[in-house]
């Protein structure tokens, strides 16, 4: 991770055109290629970021990060205060509440109840920027990434679609296809799911612990 503190402006092109009066911000550049934009508040949220996979290109007045629709970020550096690197390792993984860890245990051991004929390959299956909570193999044999959630939104989906990204590198299991599993499903989190082509899944928790008969809702 490099980790930039500068006196920038920053200028975005693309679904719409956003500007970033001159300020000493935060400049973040995550190992999967993210960019993001912080200021000394505001919590987590940058004021602006580009996801992965991107394109930065560096030049004497600062960066252009370019995604693959087209879209622009140009930050132009006009003082530079710090300027760092350090090299984090693999991830391990958020370790989930007993809840969700629990869904993704019931599910790993009744794996058909997301289809006919799946089969585990593996709980926690490792990528290069942390594990995914299951692999599987469906009726077909195709690869199957499982993400799960106790409540599921955007940001669960962006978390799936970047394993997803690094998963399909892997010849013998490309192509893999994603299923978004949880409890609760925000309306914003399926839309964007389904615009990437990834199946989202409403878990019943009670059902999975075999107090009712019906599992989940697939859409």
């Amino acid at each position: 991770m490099r980790l930039v503190i500068a006196r920038c402006t920053v200028d975005y092109d693309g679904r719409l055109q956003a500007h970033l009066p001159e300020a000493v911000r935060l400049l973040m550049v995550k190992a999967d290629g993210c960019v993001a934009i912080h200021a000394d508040g505001g919590a987590y949220k940058p004021l602006n970021w580009m996801n992965a996979p991107n394109r930065l290109v560096t030049d004497d007045d600062g960066w252009t990060v370019t995604s693959p629709k087209g879209e622009t970020l140009r930050i132009t550096i006009h003082e530079v205060l710090d300027d760092t690197a350090h090299d984090l390792g693999v991830d391990p993984g958020l370790r989930k509440d007993g809840v969700e860890a629990h869904l993704q245990e019931l599910l790993a051991r009744d794996v058909e109840v997301l289809g006919g004929g799946w089969k585990l390959v593996r709980r926690e299956y490792p990528t290069d920027i942390g594990p995914v909570d299951l692999l599987c193999r469906d009726d077909d044999g195709a690869a199957v990434a499982v993400e799960v959630k106790r409540r599921g939104e955007i940001d669960g989906v962006e978390q799936l679609t970047r394993y997803l990204e690094r998963l399909d590198r892997d010849g013998t299991l490309r192509p893999v296809r994603g299923v978004f599993a949880a409890q609760e499903i925000k309306p914003q989190a399926r839309v964007l799911a389904e615009s990437r082509g990834i199946a989202c899944v409403t878990l019943d928790y009670d059902a999975l612990r075999g107090i009712e008969s019906d599992h989940l809702t697939l859409f």
